[in-house]
């Protein structure tokens, strides 16, 4: 692909992520996200309803009626994307592969980040550290997140969230909010994720196939491990190894749950056959009935 092709493309994702951003989230995504703290802004007179709390007794005297101080949010966040590029995201079997889903998510969340004035950062993995990219503002910047996103080629094959995750403690000291996404198939990354969970505002997307939950009965199939290459021959028409398949599938999944529930953390799961607008409008609607 030539440069020029590559800007139009980039041209062309940019205009779908920053409708999905501007038309859905742009007041989800405000409210769902606390800012830094509160801060002064201004004195004004006192209103009937004001909390009698917020009275400036010295301003008041000085003018012989009543005057409130008023405070608003520092709303600056910095959004971190962790972002999985091993091979086992690299599959679909319908109309979207699990990294197109990801890519596309994750270009959303960006162009919202930014809307709000927020800094955005990106760290890529996959059973390494494969790219950093530290948080930011402005549009150049965003493009080139939202360039990397979607040509990304990772080295390594694997997947290892602990590894990104001690990664991403080391070098984002101040408190952020995190989007881990990934398919999660991977184990061992408990201890990581609870410091990552004190530490920060942790949101794990969940992003799976409809073939990763259920197998069909399509009779004797040759599958291969997209992670470890490795090939072997599956007979789908054994109704028990569908059950245990299926099983297998939500054990994995209740066990992330339960990981990221008592580290405090949220875990949503996507089907690449979902709205994900309609899945990530319901998580920061949530969010917000909860501040």
């Amino acid at each position: 692909m030539d440069s020029e092709e590559k800007r139009k493309k980039l041209r062309r994702i940019e205009i779908r992520t920053r409708k999905l951003s501007n038309q859905v989230f742009a007041g989800s995504y405000h409210s769902a996200f606390k800012g830094r703290g509160i801060s002064f802004s201004e004195v004004r007179e006192y209103q009937y309803g004001d909390d009698i709390r917020m009275i400036d007794w010295n301003v008041t005297a000085r003018n012989r009626k009543p005057f409130v101080k008023v405070f608003e949010e520092e709303r600056e966040l910095t959004v971190m994307l962790l972002i999985d590029v091993s091979q086992s995201s690299f599959f679909g079997t319908k109309t979207e592969f699990k990294n197109h889903i990801i890519a596309e998510i994750s270009g959303v969340l960006a162009f919202s980040a930014i809307t709000n004035n927020d800094k955005v950062g990106v760290l890529f993995f996959s059973d390494v550290v494969e790219k950093f990219i530290p948080p930011k503002k402005g549009k150049s910047h965003i493009m080139r997140i939202i360039s990397e996103i979607y040509d990304f080629h990772p080295k390594q094959t694997g997947t290892n969230i602990a590894e990104a995750l001690k990664y991403f403690n080391n070098v984002v000291k101040k408190k952020c909010i995190a989007f881990l996404l990934s398919d999660f198939m991977d184990t061992g990354f408990k201890d990581a994720l609870n410091i990552s969970a004190r530490k920060h505002d942790l949101i794990g997307l969940h992003i799976y196939d409809e073939r990763e939950s259920k197998l069909t009965d399509a009779g004797l199939v040759q599958m291969r491990d997209a992670e470890s290459g490795q090939e072997f021959w599956v007979d789908t028409s054994d109704k028990k190894l569908r059950e245990a398949y299926a099983k297998h599938f939500e054990e994995n999944r209740k066990a992330a749950r339960e990981i990221f529930g008592k580290s405090g953390a949220q875990l949503e799961s996507i089907h690449t056959e979902d709205n994900y607008v309609i899945s990530l409008m319901n998580m920061f609607k949530r969010r917000a009935g909860k501040r």
